[in-house]
């Protein structure tokens, strides 16, 4: 009986930790046991995210999935807190910004319209209201923007770790080591067997396993479209502050930035390559990032690199959205990977819907299903608009 188990769920991070919990607040009684290979999260993707937020999409579902998690962010803090012990996740609602070139602004304001369909209370401005958010901005080869005020960015490893706690204190229990295969037999899921050749058992398996997750799923015949890529993040720190704290701001090149406590860090859309590399490049701040910040803002034309790290995402080369729901060729066998950087905004919102799926056998809360597994075979791709 010890190696037998309601759900497996592959992955410990923030994604299959937020199921565990959810399933457990939910009132789900059945024995949950969490994988994770990494019991220090030393090269988990959580804590190595930016930590942005933003409900700047431009399909409602991931619109959707952004609203409910905001919901759940507003209050982590209190509502998962165990014996009046608060979890802080530092959520700064500073806003999310699009700086936008004179030939993206009518893509925004047709973007905004769904937007405000969904609840988002985001706005388009001309070229000088920019200026209110971030005075130091160069405008030149700007037209506007898209703003959402209520976005930001948190701890990504203060969220996780509230999720872990809370599934613990549920009754969830966590298994550190690796998975090396799922147990399949027929065309119905059987367990997983670990590294060191444990084998556990349970009709429900859910794969969470990230940037390694489709390697598992693809042992067992079981592909889906999601490859490891890294992207590296670099701090900084300028000589002279800026009059505000920043938004997170992605500029039209696809380089990011914001505010880190009182430094900076930023990133950039790196080229796709599949592989699993955890170094960061002083060279790659210098010839692909600080180029750009150096013109956008002022102040930073004169910068001091402090440090860096990369991490994966999961990254799905169909349509860059997450992957979620039960595997049609394989009961009892469920997926939710492939975020491509999405995870840590969509976590709260994916546990409540496998929760839903998994107790109910529907989604009630979301509707989930635009994010199926079977949209590749239906070629129902999940299109975001050129927003990244």
């Amino acid at each position: 009986m010890q190696n037998k188990a309601d759900v497996l769920i592959v992955g410990g991070g923030v994604i299959g930790s937020s199921i565990a919990y959810n399933l457990l607040n939910d009132g789900f009684t059945g024995r949950i046991i969490v994988f994770e290979k990494d019991s220090v999260y030393e090269f988990a993707s959580t804590p190595r995210s930016a930590g942005g937020f933003r409900q700047l999409y431009t399909t409602d579902v991931n619109v959707q999935l952004s609203r409910y998690s905001l919901s759940i962010y507003k209050e982590f803090a209190e509502k998962m807190a165990i014996d009046g012990e608060k979890v802080e996740i530092d959520f700064k609602q500073r806003g999310y910004l699009f700086l936008a070139t004179e030939e993206m602004m009518p893509r925004f304001s047709k973007h905004l319209a769904m937007q405000h369909k969904n609840g988002v209370s985001s706005q388009l401005l001309e070229k000088h209201g920019l200026l209110d958010i971030i005075p130091e901005l160069t405008l030149d080869d700007l037209a506007g923007g898209l703003y959402c005020s209520e976005s930001g960015y948190l701890d990504p490893y203060s969220v996780m770790q509230g999720y872990i706690k809370a599934s613990k204190f549920l009754g969830a229990e966590y298994v550190y080591d690796e998975v090396e295969s799922l147990l399949t037999e027929n065309d119905r899921i059987k367990g997983v067997k670990l590294a060191n050749g444990t084998e556990y058992y349970a009709p429900i398996v859910i794969n969470c396993a990230g940037a390694w997750a489709s390697l598992l799923s693809e042992q067992a015949n079981l592909p889906l479209p999601v490859i490891p890529i890294p992207r590296q993040i670099f701090q900084f720190d300028v000589g002279q502050s800026l009059q505000k704290y920043l938004p997170l701001t992605m500029d039209p090149t696809g380089v990011y930035f914001r505010h880190e406590g009182e430094k900076f860090i930023a990133g950039y859309a790196e080229d796709v390559v599949r592989k699993i590399d955890f170094s960061w490049r002083r060279s790659d701040f210098e010839e692909n990032v600080w180029p750009i910040l150096a013109h956008r803002v002022k102040n930073f034309e004169q910068v001091k690199i402090t440090g860096g790290w990369a991490g994966l995402y999961d990254f799905n080369t169909k349509d860059h959205n997450a992957i979620i729901g039960e595997y049609p060729t394989m009961k009892g066998y469920f997926v939710a990977f492939g975020f491509s950087g999405h995870g840590m905004q969509q976590a709260p919102a994916v546990g409540k819907g496998l929760s839903e799926l998994i107790r109910k056998g529907k989604y009630e809360t979301l509707d989930l299903t635009p994010l199926r597994v079977e949209r590749f075979a239906e070629n129902e791709l999940v299109i975001e608009d050129a927003i990244y």
